[in-house]
Parts: structure tokens; C-alpha cells; sequence
């Protein structure tokens, strides 16, 4: 005779996994994690649900469902919410698309698609910045100098290292930019042209919901609906490091117009060639840290399509 447990449906079994999974990662966070008051009558271990569903930007009943393992379907973009919501790590994130069936729209294992060919490229490179980028501005991979040239790259988090929320969210890099307001709708453009081809694909929408979740500006000028193509042109960045760079932004193609692309940035004049080999320098001297300080880590798994825009 058949057991009941026997007859459970794996469908019915994953839900229910999903269920306590996501409980017991809302119970361990504490309200001032994320920026939240406690409040004198907190009774429930962690977060409330309400909570999470105020930080995922999703309906409290809708999320209480999802608790109460109910058969409801779950979008990789809500996924991609409660993953950042409830502060999950790498693994953790992959276990709760893994749970809901569900593809990874930012997954943040190394990326396959840069050869070692590619990261030898860019090592060879040096001093002059280089990078490797798909057309959601993802940083695949970079070299040395480009690690330090707006930012520490090395101390964002891997599904962080993207051009896009780098230029609107991190302030270091913001500050690099001589230009911002320009480089910004730039890019924004850019951005809007390339994903003509993508808008069903989640990875995409996940982005752009991010974009618009963390940064106002970028959300008024993605309303203005501008568009432009590729482009190479001088760009003026003030480093932390050695001051003012005049840099020749190309981009290099790796496969079709609509493919990936090998940022380089080539000094413009002297004073920037010697500045890029006092960048260089300053890297060199860098105490040795973790494996995350790799100058040449691919950073995200993320397929080679669509055009590279620019850092």
C-alpha cells in the first residue's frame, strides 16, 4: 500500500520547502538590519511579513500566501526582491531559485563566457584601464587599473558590479565623473536602446525595476525615452588616487554589433599616461587581500549578449 507521504507531489513538497525556508530566514533578521525601527511590541522573532513585503515592494497578503506554501506563481523578479530583502548570500539566493523552480535572472557565480585568452588580453593592457561588459552594463571581468579607476571595484559585491547602479548609487564613483549629468543620461540611453531586444528577459527587468526602486534620477530621466548608439569619445575622470585622467574611451567587439565588447581607455595626453602609471603603481602596492581581490575576477554569470555600453 502506498503511503500518503508517497503521494505528495514534488510540486506540493517544493512549496512547502519554500515556506520554511523563507520563514526562517525573515526570523533571524533584526529590524535594524535593514534600516527599520523596532518599536516597543515586537513579539515576532526577526522581521514581520508585512515587513518583508514592504522591502520586496510586494502585497502582504501575496507574500503571506507564499509563507502558507499556497499555489501561487512566483516571478524571478519577485525572487530577485526577497533574495536582496532578506539579505541572503550566494547560496542562500541560489537555494530559493532553486526551491521555486525559478531561473536566476543575476546570478553571481564566476562568468564562463571570458576566456582566459580574454583575461590575458586585459592584464596585457595595463596600465591602461580595460574592461569586459554585456549590454546590461554588467562588469564581466577587469583588469588592475580599471579595478581602481572609479572605484575599489574589489569591494563591491559581485551583483553590485554593474556600470548602471555603480554611476547612480555609488558615491565613489559618482564622484569620479567630471560629467555626471551627461554620462548619466548617456547611458541611460544606451541602456534604453539596448534593451529593445530584451524586454521579456528577466535579468532586464529585474535591473531596471532595481534602477527605479534606488535612484529617482535615474527614474526621471529614463521617462524622457532617449535613445542613442555606441559611441567612442574623450572622457575626464578626477581619480582618488592621482587626480585628473583624460581618457580615449573604445570599444572593442567581440562578436556582432549586438554582442559583447572589451572596454579600453587610452590616455589622451601625457599628464593622463603618466597618471595611469601612478594608478598602476598604487595597485602594485596594495597589501595582498582575499580571493575577492583577484584583478581579473569575472564577477557575474551573466551570457555574453547584447551590446557592451560603458563604464
Amino acid at each position: 500500500m502506498t503511503t500518503a507521504a508517497a503521494q505528495v507531489p514534488e510540486t506540493d513538497i517544493r512549496r512547502h520547502e519554500l515556506a520554511g525556508f523563507l520563514r526562517s530566514r525573515r526570523e533571524r533578521i533584526t529590524p535594524e538590519q535593514v534600516g527599520l525601527p523596532r518599536g516597543r511590541r515586537r513579539r515576532t522573532p526577526g522581521l514581520r511579513r508585512e515587513e518583508v513585503a514592504q522591502l520586496s515592494a510586494v502585497g502582504v497578503t501575496w507574500y503571506t500566501w507564499l509563507e502558507q506554501a499556497r499555489d501561487i506563481q512566483v516571478s524571478p523578479q519577485v525572487l530577485d526582491s526577497l533574495a536582496r530583502a532578506l539579505l541572503l548570500d550566494r547560496s542562500e539566493r541560489t537555494h530559493l531559485f532553486s526551491l521555486a523552480g525559478a531561473v536566476d535572472p543575476a546570478p553571481g557565480s564566476d562568468c564562463t563566457g571570458v576566456t582566459p585568452a580574454f583575461h590575458e588580453m586585459l592584464r596585457r593592457l595595463e596600465p591602461f584601464p580595460a574592461c569586459i561588459q554585456n549590454s546590461r552594463y554588467d562588469i564581466l571581468a577587469h583588469n588592475r587599473t580599471y579595478g581602481r579607476l572609479l572605484c575599489d571595484l574589489d569591494a563591491v559585491a559581485p551583483e553590485d558590479r554593474n556600470c548602471l547602479l555603480l554611476a547612480y548609487n555609488n558615491e565613489d564613483w559618482r564622484a569620479s565623473v567630471v560629467d555626471l549629468p551627461a554620462m548619466h543620461r548617456v547611458m541611460a540611453a544606451k541602456f534604453r536602446a539596448s534593451m529593445a531586444e530584451h524586454l521579456a528577459e528577466p535579468a532586464w527587468k529585474a535591473l531596471l525595476r532595481r534602477l527605479e526602486a534606488t535612484s529617482p534620477e535615474f527614474g526621471e530621466i529614463w521617462a524622457r525615452h532617449e535613445v542613442v548608439g555606441p559611441s567612442n569619445r574623450t572622457k575626464i575622470f578626477r581619480n582618488a588616487r592621482v587626480g585628473l585622467l583624460r581618457l580615449d574611451h573604445t570599444d572593442l567587439w567581440l562578436g556582432p554589433s549586438a554582442g559583447p565588447r572589451m572596454v579600453t581607455y587610452v590616455p589622451s595626453d601625457e599628464e593622463s599616461r603618466i597618471g595611469l602609471e601612478r594608478l598602476m603603481a598604487s595597485v602594485l602596492a596594495e597589501p595582498q587581500a582575499g580571493p575577492h581581490a583577484e584583478p581579473l575576477a569575472g564577477s557575474r554569470t551573466t551570457a555574453l549578449t547584447g551590446s557592451v555600453a560603458e563604464a
